[in-house]
């Protein structure tokens, strides 16, 4: 179980981003954070990989303290993150990529299979380079199949996976993460405002203002969610009721 206790962080000049977070990501199961943008939910996300340092709090994989750890370290530790905008490799190719992240050979069989989960033909991309001849989308694409080859991971965490990517790719990706959560059994953090992620998580953590405003499962907080969206949609509704803002 990876936990988050009274995590804050602050950008450089002072401005407080996340305020004093408290979570769990439970063994096993899908967590979607979701939210306002500018809630913190990116923010969040590189502060568990490693790419940022909380200005307070501390971080827990399976009861082990990991706030000191690098991004390295927690790969190695069994952490993967895929980026929102995806990092390109001049000099690599994709089949060279998804081995690194394999951490062995792959055979055209298994990279078939991981690009094939991210609507992508491997005949076409095996050999193509990780550079600027890809599109954003292709690359989000590629990074996604990187962390999916993660095999040892513990905890799978991507950030807005659907940015980039046609609506065809965005449902193999859907097929991909329930695949995931009940074959390999692997915790995933998702950070999305997509309603179908939302639809297929375990549960959901909403960020507002750097702060956790509610938790629970899927049952209990998609609801809410729905109701609250509607309701923004309808002036008249919300004035209705009240005025809600």
């Amino acid at each position: 179980m990876l936990e988050l206790n009274h995590i804050s962080w602050s950008v450089p000049g002072g401005e407080i981003i996340l305020k004093d977070v408290s979570l769990k990501i439970p063994d096993g199961k899908l967590t979607v954070i979701t939210g306002p943008n500018g809630a913190g939910k990116s923010s969040l996300a590189k502060i568990i990989a490693g790419l940022e340092t909380p200005t307070a709090g501390s971080i827990l994989l399976d009861g082990e303290d990991i706030t000191g750890w690098d991004i390295t370290r927690r790969a190695l530790g069994g952490i993967g993150y895929a980026f929102q905008q995806p990092v390109r490799f001049k000099g690599l190719t994709v089949r060279d990529l998804l081995e690194l992240a394999a951490r062995k050979a792959l055979t055209d069989d298994e990279v078939c299979d991981l690009l094939g989960k991210v609507g992508l033909c491997a005949q076409e991309y095996i050999d193509r380079a990780v550079d600027a001849s890809l599109s954003g989308g292709e690359s989000k694409r590629i990074e996604i199949a990187t962390v999916l080859a993660r095999r040892d991971a513990r905890v799978l965490i991507f950030d807005e996976p659907e940015a980039g990517i046609d609506l065809w790719s965005f449902s193999c990706l859907i097929d991909a993460f329930e695949s995931i959560k009940h074959q390999r059994g692997d915790s995933m953090l998702i950070i999305s405002h997509q309603e179908r992620i939302l639809e297929i998580a375990d549960h959901i953590i909403v960020i507002a203002d750097g702060v956790v405003r509610t938790a629970g499962s899927r049952v209990m907080v998609l609801p809410q969610l729905m109701s609250e969206e509607k309701m923004a949609r309808c002036p008249m509704g919300k004035a209705g009721k009240g005025g809600i803002e």
